[in-house]
């Protein structure tokens, strides 16, 4: 009896032990050990690749990153390839022996130096510790190695030397340009950045641009070494989407004009031969960038890329008829091919995912790339260079997202106003029961050239744990379906965009009779946040708001943001010749229509949408009698749900849950993030 009586025990906590664990729902709080894989980079000879692996650190508040290594064909396990301090940007020699990196650490001599800003470190193959090349008085924020793996050029930033304000010097920003500030960067302060060549034996750096109203950015070297091609902002225009292409010998000396078309000017990317400088621009403000070819020496720059209706980013150059770029395209992201001469282009990869951080090897003829979609994080992937013989490389979130309930997305393609196809995308609530009603959240993306898709957004698997349904799309003025579709926002912030998101909204709704209608939430940020106060104020349907770094009122908001009077091409002409459009397109003039309880969340260092409009729609809506809240991050920017720090970004998912939980689930009892 005792031995049958044991062999029950042990035969039921076998059976227990073979069952699947269970599976929760993914919380804000999962974000602390997300691990995120970016800027991928090859060896010369193909055989290894070099990446970067950044996670939270709750208890610090920040972000930690670190590089690994690991063989291309996967033969061998991944291992660090630096420890310590933080580590970035790794750069391989054209001779394979080290890799490059910017780190803030000690110098291993122990020289003290400006050691205390970002510097590129070099470790080598065979071992042993890092040592500091640069020594910049203001450290480096990009490198490049030269193709001889003698120099480095290095954007750096320069800017008079002023007297410290303990020192009896003043304190007080000065300026006399009318660009003084930009989102990410912050206040200018008369720093700008320039390039600097630096030999890499002896750290000796000489600075090759200059000038007090310029940002050189992106240095690439020229096939033979001699010249550095670049891509410079002037910052005493009105915007900085007005930029140039420049070239200028490794040694200095006056640069070289390259481009001649001019609006959105990015990417000098020179050809494989050395002749050459591909570019990205615009014809006018209302145009799409597009590719430009034009002779290293300067001249007549012509289209190359004809027939190509796609926005190209992270653009290569590698063989004469071969440039490779990324573009996002219905929803998804992807490599593609076009030859410069005929415009003729293929897709190279594929899938319902996003691509990011290819690098390309045309030597070994293969590449590495990261890659999501909707149930995974970047992960590392190598190809061969026509996108065939696909190979994962890497899972570093296996564990965690093997214990998480993961949620499909749905493409729900619908009418929108006109008669346009829309793309619509869809999430059931985790757990969904038939014959249950369930609340719905509707997301609407920034931009409004901009994209939502099929790739990872960790915002909408906490929604579905919740119990709630989402429903996003890409209404018109959305990127990735070509230029008429993007500009046909034109006068129609609000308008015609906004009917085709409640188009959207009614196709789901009719699609599945489980949602809840009285039910309803709506969310975005930026242009999203714009579209939200919008929505309240043009429709009572939804019982929830949460508008993030939005726009209320255009009229203030020109004249205060980073880049001044820049809804020109959106407006019909510029705020003093059509300011009745303007207001007319502005939330604020009808907030007397909302009725939504709307939660408001800003930061206060938001130079793409200052604080000021967050500040206005929480007031008109108190004013007007609506339950409203204003919640405000301090030293946040714009870009605070993508880049903040990690517990405010945390936290601002918090907020989102708080408000949705009180007015969608009706919980009466939800309690503030910053009261538990």
């Amino acid at each position: 009896m005792i031995r049958t009586g044991l062999l029950s025990i042990v035969l039921g906590l076998a059976a227990i032990a073979s069952l699947p664990a269970q599976k929760r729902g993914v919380t804000p709080e999962d974000y602390f050990a997300f691990e995120n894989v970016t800027d991928a980079r090859l060896s010369p000879d193909g055989k290894l690749v070099a990446y970067v692996v950044t996670s939270a650190d709750a208890k610090r508040n920040r972000r930690e990153s670190q590089i690994w290594l690991m063989p291309r064909d996967g033969s061998r396990p991944a291992q660090p390839f630096t420890t310590g301090a933080s580590a970035r940007s790794p750069r391989w020699s054209s001779n394979g022996q080290a890799i490059a990196f910017i780190s803030t650490r000690p110098a291993a001599t122990g020289a003290p130096g400006h050691s205390a800003k970002p510097q590129v470190y070099a470790l080598s193959m065979l071992g042993g510790e890092a040592r500091r090349i640069t020594d910049l008085e203001n450290g480096v924020d990009a490198f490049a190695w030269s193709p001889d793996a003698d120099r480095l050029v290095c954007v750096s930033k320069t800017g008079p030397n002023r007297k410290p304000f303990d020192q009896g010097g003043s304190d007080v920003r000065h300026y006399t340009s009318i660009t003084y500030k930009f989102n990410d960067t912050g206040w200018y302060d008369e720093n700008r950045s320039h390039l600097f060549v630096v030999d890499v034996k002896s750290g000796r750096a000489v600075q090759i641009t200059s000038g007090d109203g310029r940002n050189d950015l992106d240095p690439r070297w020229s096939p033979d070494g001699a010249s550095i091609a670049y891509s410079s902002e002037d910052t005493t225009r009105e915007l900085l989407v007005n930029g140039d292409v420049w070239v200028v010998s490794a040694s200095g000396g006056p640069p070289v004009h390259i481009n001649d078309k001019q609006g959105y000017v990015h990417m000098a990317r020179w050809s494989p031969d050395g002749a050459k400088i591909a570019y990205t621009a615009a014809l006018t403000e209302a145009d799409a960038p597009r590719i430009w070819i034009a002779p290293a020496a300067g001249g007549k720059s012509v289209l190359g890329s004809k027939g190509i209706d796609l926005v190209a980013s992270d653009m290569e150059w590698k063989s004469e008829h071969a440039l490779y770029f990324e573009s996002g395209q219905k929803g998804e992201i992807h490599l593609f091919r076009a030859d410069p001469d005929t415009g003729k282009y293929q897709q190279l990869t594929s899938g319902a995912r996003a691509i990011h951080h290819v690098d390309l090897n045309a030597e070994a003829g293969a590449m590495v790339y990261t890659a999501n979609d909707f149930k995974h994080l970047d992960d590392l992937f190598t190809a061969d260079l026509s996108g065939n013989n696909e190979k994962r490389l890497s899972e570093v979130n296996r564990g965690l997202l093997g214990r998480l309930d993961l949620q499909d997305v749905e493409r729900v393609p619908f009418k929108g106003a006109d008669g346009w196809q829309i793309d619509g995308f869809f999430v059931k609530p985790a757990g969904w029961l038939a014959g249950k009603k369930y609340p719905m959240v509707l997301s609407i993306h920034g931009g409004p050239s901009s994209m939502y898709g099929v790739d990872w957004f960790h915002e909408f698997q906490v929604y579905a744990a919740r119990g709630w349904a989402v429903f996003y799309c890409n209404p018109r003025g959305s990127s990735g379906y070509g230029e008429k579709f993007q500009r046909a926002v034109d006068r129609e912030w609000g308008g015609k965009a906004f009917d085709d998101i409640m188009a959207g909204v009614d196709a789901i709704l009719a699609k599945y009779s489980w949602i809840d209608r009285d039910r309803l939430g709506v969310t975005g940020g930026s242009y999203g946040g714009f579209m939200t106060n919008w929505t309240v104020s043009h429709t009572n349907r939804f019982k929830a708001a949460v508008t993030l770094r939005s726009i209320c009122n255009f009229v203030s908001d020109e004249g205060t943001r980073d880049a001044a009077y820049g809804h020109a091409r959106d407006f019909g002409g510029q705020l003093f010749d059509n300011i009745d459009y303007y207001w007319n397109a502005s939330p604020l003039k009808y907030a007397a229509n909302v009725k939504t309880p709307t939660l408001v969340l800003h930061s206060d260092n938001d130079l793409r949408v200052p604080i000021e409009q967050g500040e206005q729609w929480y007031r008109a809506l108190k004013h007007f009698g609506v339950t409203t809240e204003l919640v405000i991050f301090p030293r946040e920017n714009h870009n605070l749900t993508r880049t903040g720090e990690p517990r405010h970004l945390v936290e601002s998912l918090n907020w989102q849950i708080y408000w949705f939980d009180r007015f969608l689930n009706g919980n009466e009892q939800a309690v503030r993030p910053n009261e538990r």
